[in-house]
């Protein structure tokens, strides 16, 4: 039988030029037969036929293969393995590695015994069998793809094999990943081999070696078996071995660093290679060689994917192996002037990794101080990197350090100052991540030693005042020099006298140095020991306490920051202010009171996205953590009380504003059920204690909280109203007139309004006017007072009587009657202002008399006439303040017995629709009409009886009474203060009190807004009080009525917004606010047209405070949503901007850009480059030609005529003289 003369190097060049060329003359006839219908050999008879001799063959000698029909035959189904079933390229494959196995062991048995003459024999056959394995898993691998791109992978770990169309089960999911693997231990068998004894020369070896990591190397390359733990292992091993043992090394960098390049997913496999090889084998050289050439390796500018995988392999080696990359970090740190971010983000990462790996090894010698120092240097130069993700990783980077063992405490205070500093920062990630830093700072700072973790800076400022005074009382020993550095010379020039003295006696000394003496001087020396030991504990005990306190500055001056981002639009960024703050409080850092109590306002945000719920949820979260969880060793008793006064600190020194959102806040707890019955019974023990006398301020926080919850669910109220009259409405709400206010906002939350009537299981039914509740409201704005307080209690009596009384218009006009019987009675004002109040039916006879005292002692005149004149000027303010509030009030009044008729007229549609398809009998009609015919509102009753009122007919005689009646009707109160408040509003020099005009000037606000008759009448008055004025109170309640009577009476508006629009220049901040904000609202929701005066709200966008500005940012942006609102006012408003002389150009300029940031399409940019190019020529001066200049740079126009104009210059012409 013939034998085969194999040469590998003839061998390869055939198969690397084109396997399928490669010539098979000797292969058995019947596979021949097939070249030319390369389909048949599908069929596993054929291919079987073929195979079962030649397994047979090689199974009884490995030396069979060489066999020319065998070997041919076997090239010839390699060549065609895209034909072959899955069992037949199996059955190759299987018959291959056994083969290899077999000849390895032959192999292993004749090189112990020292068969010189079997070498040259051994050698071919292990080139022939590492050819064909080569060639085998090749095909198996080609045949893999094959399968995972026509089907959908399943498997995490290696790939079903096999062909599509297989007809066995069995073949169709063959999976090769165990014969891998045992191909890859025969490999490992035949590397074992003391190869050097039958390859002599290196270039054998290497063309041998190569034959075995080809394959491996193309088995990597597929991402599902690199997946796959045991593959991987095992083709590491193989590598491992090759490299160790066979020279292989250079090879392998080549194949590497390729592969880097060209294949993502094996940069964390590689790095775990390089380990495995340096930590196994003992081989770090690889890792060297390859991290050398990649700090040299430059990348193109456009190639993302390379840059992306060194980077990741870089990081995960320097986590494998720290040791093998800090000895070529030098030679990495050359690509931090790489313009690839990734490679710079990636060094940023294993320096902090070489970091963590310093911190933890034993060596702290002066080398490690250098390195440490050399990594930080670097670290803090990159908080400044170009690139955010380069800035972003930085400060990650820090994250983790500080979870250390180690705590750096030098390097700390900087990371603060540099995270405080990255907060300003503009990309929002870094920002995130700096509060993120700061955050982790404060959890892991090093000052726990000697007072625990709390960073209270008063504390730390009182120990640091305590250190110093202990170490100026202990004034440091004569002879330690050095330890007060400004008396060191001091301390020479004393030693030098003490030895001069000494030397005139020199021979007296020892002889008078008695044994008591000897134990004097002792005793001085162990003294002066002790002293200096504690002067230097001291100064290290104040040295650390003045590093507290440097750490404690910077996150006070990174709190105000982190406010302002409270506010960011980027709701991560949001989430991690709120987590900020809170490990801020559990370290008990004062500012950060300010920004929990800011974090309120972030109820608000909007909640159609989950990222607004989001906010909103983690609001919630955060103060439950906070205020609403009592620690666990408490009894549910003591919870409760914890909850409770927690609960009521919220409302201590709250602006407005933070109630309104506390209140949005409580009630949206109060529906998710977070807030126990128990701690709201507790609330009401505070609200209405009796028998002891506590803080003003914790009882008006107890109802004001109540008031909140109830808004959520009125019976938490309802079942109270007892305490509330006793405690709010009794002799403490006389008292403190706050506590009055806020009892009857919570009572006014008994009648849920419009959005809660409609979640709520419970309908309200009106009060008469003669229950209780009502006459002690009544009763309340009666309190004889003099304080500014009175005027909110009287607003929210108001309130509360409109919300609950079936008829609140009787009632008050009842009120007013006593007001004006009592401001316009003869001269004894007082009494008989008391007398009256005691007319008013009480429930407690204790209460009368309260009144009278509280009339007595403010009585006590201190100059009459003028105590008199006073008294008489606030008695009125009160009075028009009750006439103003009662005339809104009343106005919505009308309003809502507008909509309940309609509301009723509805219901009575829809059942008495029902009512005729239930039944056609009369009787069952009758019986429903009546059933809904139940008397509600006063007018509403009178105008149901009427047959067939339709809805217009009722609208109509609504608007006769607000218009006709309310201020002009023969029998109507109100009448009678019309005249009058013109009449005080008019002659503000005869009535010069400050407080009555105010509350005229509101009051006359009011009237008008009740009849365009009367604001007609009196909008010139109006007007010339808000333009003259010298209250600033007066002149923005005067706009604000302006703002409110251009929404009920537009036409009468419409022609004077001019004049709102000039309390744009006020003087006075807070008047310019309220315009703003009024000018605002009415713009955006279209009820004033916008004429020409744009520009005065543009004009606030360089206003000096930040509030104005920040809210003419908004109001432009909020326009720029409108119809190009922008684009169509803007050449008005560049007009009347390039006009105005005292805008400096760079404010001008800044508008402008702001401005024409919202002009976004081409179109609109190339129609206002044309308007503004035309004004070039009109130019009367070089600054309004620069100002259009500027314009026109701003705008995408795209017009080269523009351009040739605009680059030609202002031009000045001359005339000639």
């Amino acid at each position: 039988m013939d034998t085969i003369t194999f040469d590998i190097n003839d061998a390869l060049k055939h198969y690397m030029s084109d396997p399928a060329a490669i010539p098979t003359p000797e292969a058995e006839g019947s596979l021949v037969d097939c070249e030319n219908d390369p389909e048949s050999l599908t069929d596993n008879g054929v291919v079987n036929a073929v195979l079962n001799p030649i397994v047979d063959a090689v199974a009884e000698n490995p030396d069979a293969i060489m066999r020319s029909q065998i070997f041919d035959s076997l090239q010839f189904l390699l060549k065609y393995t895209s034909f072959l079933s899955a069992h037949a390229l199996s059955k190759i494959f299987d018959l291959i590695t056994s083969g290899l196995a077999a000849e390895a062991d032959v192999i292993h048995h004749d090189l112990e015994s020292d068969e010189q003459e079997l070498v040259a024999h051994h050698k071919q056959l292990l080139e022939i069998y590492g050819f064909l394995l080569q060639w085998t898993i090749a095909a198996v691998e080609t045949k893999a793809a094959e399968k995972s791109s026509a089907t959908v992978p399943t498997r995490g770990r290696g790939k079903p094999k096999g062909k599509k169309d297989a007809g066995a089960a069995k073949d169709g999911s063959w999976d090769s990943s165990t014969q891998l693997e045992s191909a890859l231990s025969t490999m490992c068998k035949v590397l074992r081999l003391k190869l050097g004894k039958i390859f002599l020369t290196t270039s054998e070896r290497d063309t041998f070696i190569g034959l075995l990591t080809r394959p491996v190397y193309m088995i990597l390359e597929s991402e599902q078996r690199v997946k796959n733990t045991s593959i991987r292992m095992h083709t590491f091993k193989v590598l491992c071995i090759a490299v160790k043992h066979h020279g292989h090394g250079y090879a392998a960098q080549v194949s590497i660093v390729q592969n880097l390049t060209y294949f993502e997913h094996l940069s964390e496999p590689m790095a775990e290679f390089l380990h495995i090889l340096a930590e196994q084998y003992d081989y770090p050289q690889l890792a060297d060689e390859i991290l050398r050439e990649l700090s040299n390796k430059e990348f193109n500018s456009n190639d993302n994917k390379g840059p992306k995988s060194v980077s990741t392999f870089m990081i995960k080696l320097s986590e494998l192996a720290p040791r093998i990359v800090i000895k070529q970090v030098t030679l990495l740190a050359k690509q931090l002037d790489s313009e690839s971010y990734t490679l710079r983000s990636a060094l940023i990462e294993v320096f902090g990794n070489m970091l963590a790996h310093l911190s933890k090894s034993d060596d702290r010698g002066e080398n490690h101080k250098t390195q440490m120092n050399a990594f930080f240097d670097v670290l803090e130069e990159r908080f400044l990197d170009i690139n955010p993700y380069c800035r972003c990783r930085t400060i990650q980077v820090y994250v983790k350090l500080c979870d250390l063992d180690q705590k750096f405490p030098k390097r700390r205070q900087r990371a603060a100052e540099l995270a405080c500093r990255s907060l300003e920062d503009k990309s929002s990630h870094v920002r995130r991540n700096a509060i993120k830093l700061l955050g982790t700072l404060i959890r892991t700072h090093p000052f726990t030693a000697l007072h625990g973790a709390q960073l209270a800076r008063k504390d730390w400022q009182e120990r640091l005042e305590k250190v110093e005074a202990e170490l100026n009382a202990l004034k440091p020993p004569v002879d330690a020099p050095g330890l007060d550095g400004d008396k060191g010379n001091t301390t020479v020039d004393q030693a030098l006298l003490d030895d001069a003295t000494q030397i005139e006696s020199p021979k007296k000394q020892p002889s008078e140095m008695t044994d008591e003496q000897k134990i004097e001087a002792i005793r001085k020396a162990q003294e002066e020991a002790a002293t200096s030991e504690a002067i230097e504990k001291l100064t290290l005990t104040k040295r650390y306490y003045s590093e507290a306190l440097k750490f404690i500055d910077v996150l006070h001056e990174a709190t105000g920051t982190v406010c302002q981002l409270l506010g960011s639009k980027n709701k991560s960024e949001v989430i991690e202010a709120m987590d900020y703050f809170e490990i801020g409080d559990a370290y008990n850092i004062e500012q950060n009171k300010v920004g929990i109590r800011r974090m309120l306002r972030l109820i608000w945000t909007k909640g159609n996205s989950d990222e607004g719920k989001g906010v909103q949820t983690h609001l919630i979260e955060c103060y439950k953590r906070l205020f609403f969880e009592a620690p666990d060793s408490f009894s549910p008793n003591d919870a409760a009380n914890y909850i409770a006064r927690n609960m009521i600190s919220l409302t201590f020194g709250a602006t407005p504003a933070e109630l309104t959102s506390l209140e949005q806040l409580l009630s949206t707890m109060m529906k998710s059920g977070l807030i126990p019955d128990i701690v709201i019974s507790k609330l009401w023990q505070v609200y209405g204690v009796q028998k002891r006398e506590i803080s003003r301020t914790q009882r008006r926080g107890a109802i004001i909280v109540l008031g909140m919850l109830a808004t959520a669910n009125p019976e938490i109220v309802v079942g109270e109203m007892e305490t509330m009259l006793r405690t709010g409405l009794g002799p403490h709400g006389r008292a403190d007139l706050q506590l009055a206010k806020f009892t009857c906002v919570a009572l006014r939350r008994i009648n849920p309004t419009s959005r809660q009537a409609k979640d709520s299981a419970v309908k309200f039914s009106r009060l008469p006017n003669e229950h209780a509740v009502l006459l002690k409201l009544a009763a309340i704005t009666e309190v004889p007072s003099e304080s500014k307080e009175w005027y909110g209690v009287a607003e929210q009596a108001i309130n509360a009587i409109y919300a609950l009384s079936r008829h609140p218009d009787v009632l008050c006009s009842e009120i007013i009657r006593r007001k004006t019987r009592a401001v316009f009675s003869p001269q004894t004002s007082r009494p008989s202002s008391r007398d009256e109040t005691q007319q008013v039916p009480s429930t407690n006879p204790g209460e009368s008399d309260d009144i009278t005292v509280m009339g007595l002692t403010q009585q006590v005149p201190t100059s009459p006439v003028k105590k008199q004149k006073k008294g008489n000027a606030i008695a009125l303010s009160q009075l028009l303040f009750i006439v103003g509030h009662v005339a809104i009030k009343q106005i919505v009044h009308l309003e809502l017995c507008e909509l309940d008729f309609k509301r009723r007229k509805q219901e009575k549609e829809k059942s008495a629709q029902a009512a005729k398809e239930l039944a056609a009998s009369t009787s069952s009609r009758k019986s429903s009409a009546q059933v809904k015919e139940k008397p509600k509102e006063e007018e509403g009753d009178e105008l149901d009886l009427i047959g067939g009122t339709s809805e217009d007919d009722f609208t109509e005689a609504m608007a006769h009474i607000r218009e006709r009646e309310l201020l002009y009707g023969p029998n109507s109160l109100l009448a009678m203060f019309g005249p009058m408040v013109s009449e005080i509003c008019a002659s503000n020099t005869t009535y010069k009190d400050r407080g009555l005009q105010q509350a005229a000037t509101l009051c006359l606000a009011k009237l008008m807004c009740v009849s365009s008759e009367y604001c007609e009448a009196n909008l010139p008055l109006l007007i010339t009080i808000m333009e003259r004025s010298t209250d600033a109170t007066v002149r923005s309640n005067a706009v604000i009525a302006l703002g409110d009577m251009a929404v009920c009476f537009n036409h009468l508006i419409d022609e004077n917004t001019d004049f709102l629009y000039r309390r744009l220049a006020d003087p006075e901040p807070s008047v310019k606010r309220t315009c703003l904000m009024t000018l605002t609202f009415l713009i955006l929701a279209g009820q004033v047209k916008v004429k020409g005066q744009l520009g005065e709200m543009a004009k606030c966008l360089e206003d000096e405070d930040k509030r104005i500005a920040d809210l003419a940012r908004m109001f432009f942006t909020e326009l720029s949503t409108k119809d190009n609102a922008v684009y169509n006012h803007f050449v008005d408003m560049f007009s009347l901007l390039s006009a105005e002389k005292e805008l400096e150009e760079e404010s001008f300029r800044r508008i402008v850009r702001f401005l024409l940031g919202f002009v976004e399409k081409d179109k609109h940019a190339k129609q206002l480059a044309e308007k503004l190019a035309a004004r070039l020529a009109r130019c009367d001066t070089e600054r309004q030609w620069n100002d259009v200049a500027f314009a026109l740079g701003l705008l995408q126009h795209k017009n080269e005529d523009i351009t040739k104009v605009v680059s030609e210059g202002f031009k000045l012409v001359q005339a000639a003289a």
